[in-house]
């Protein structure tokens, strides 16, 4: 009510996935209770507060509240996190609310690996969740990972964590584009608005990028058979390219993982010599029977 002046019962059970029922009780039951909201009947008609009765989570500065939904944004994983976060939203100055909810926006945090190392955060992050919140255009120079660099200007649109990877989703004249932020080697802030498609939600569009991702990815994937206890090793090597099929006996576990090529799969494996046994395919059984031979022809 404090964010949209008036409500139907039907705009609040949709918003709080209840029963139209629920909500006009709820809504009753509020008023009774002394709370200042009152019905107007008839066509437009809804609930409203009383003479613009509000509550406000007051003391905060501008800059303390964007700075509080920029680390609880990422957080609000579950519903109950969500609905915490949409009442703290309507408890702040009405002059506060776009931003603090561009804030809550603004990032994602995905600590599900992709087999690298941890990397310290760009200082550029900053600057990028600035422009995001404030939707402003930005001109970056970027460096592919070959080195080629190339002169960008781009509508920024979220910004996402990747076990310290960071990465920036942001649209541009060639459409939506991911870049990495850690390859960004410099960037300018404008005064044009960024353009924000309406039905745009950063967690879908890194969804799809990581879908995408993994597809390039994960090409061929191979059968191995580790000790359980070790089975968690496995995972940190490959990251999101493992899938755990089941218990051989009571001590080893089948999983499957997947890499780009037979050579990408071995190469990690090959360390771990006869304490693995890879069932399938043979094109990555034979990779690591010439890595094999190479070691042991050397080192003989």
């Amino acid at each position: 009510m404090q964010s949209r002046g008036r409500v139907t019962a039907a705009e609040v059970a949709r918003e709080l996935e209840v029963s139209v029922a629920t909500a006009r009780r709820d809504l009753e039951a509020l008023s009774t209770a002394g709370i200042p909201v009152y019905p107007q009947a008839g066509r437009g008609g809804g609930w409203s507060l009383v003479g613009g009765a509000r509550t406000d989570l007051s003391g905060l500065s501008e800059g303390e509240a964007r700075a509080l939904f920029l680390l609880l944004g990422p957080a609000a994983g579950s519903a109950e996190a969500k609905g915490a976060l949409r009442k703290l939203v309507q408890a702040l100055p009405r002059t506060f609310r776009a931003d603090a909810v561009a804030a809550a926006e603004a990032t994602v945090v995905d600590d599900r690996r992709w087999g690298e190392q941890d990397r310290d955060r760009p200082p550029m992050v900053a600057e990028l969740q600035t422009a995001v919140i404030r939707r402003r255009k930005v001109r970056v120079s970027y460096a592919n990972h070959a080195g080629k660099r190339s002169e960008w200007l781009l509508d920024p649109l979220g910004l996402v964590d990747k076990n310290a990877t960071w990465y920036l989703v942001a649209g541009s004249d060639r459409g939506r584009r991911t870049f990495r932020v850690d390859r960004i080697l410099s960037m300018r802030s404008t005064d044009e608005i960024a353009r924000r498609p309406d039905d745009f939600t950063l967690e879908q569009a890194w969804d799809e990028v990581v879908g995408e991702m993994e597809e390039r990815r994960s090409r061929l994937w191979a059968t191995v058979i580790v000790p359980g206890r070790y089975a968690y090793v496995l995972r940190d090597q490959f990251g999101r390219h493992v899938e755990q099929v089941g218990p051989v006996d009571a001590e080893q576990v089948r999983v499957r993982v997947g890499a780009p090529t037979a050579l990408d799969i071995a190469r990690h494996l090959a360390g771990w010599g006869t304490m693995i046994d890879v069932t399938e395919p043979e094109p990555v059984r034979a990779e690591l029977a010439r890595i094999g031979a190479e070691l042991s022809a050397r080192y003989r």
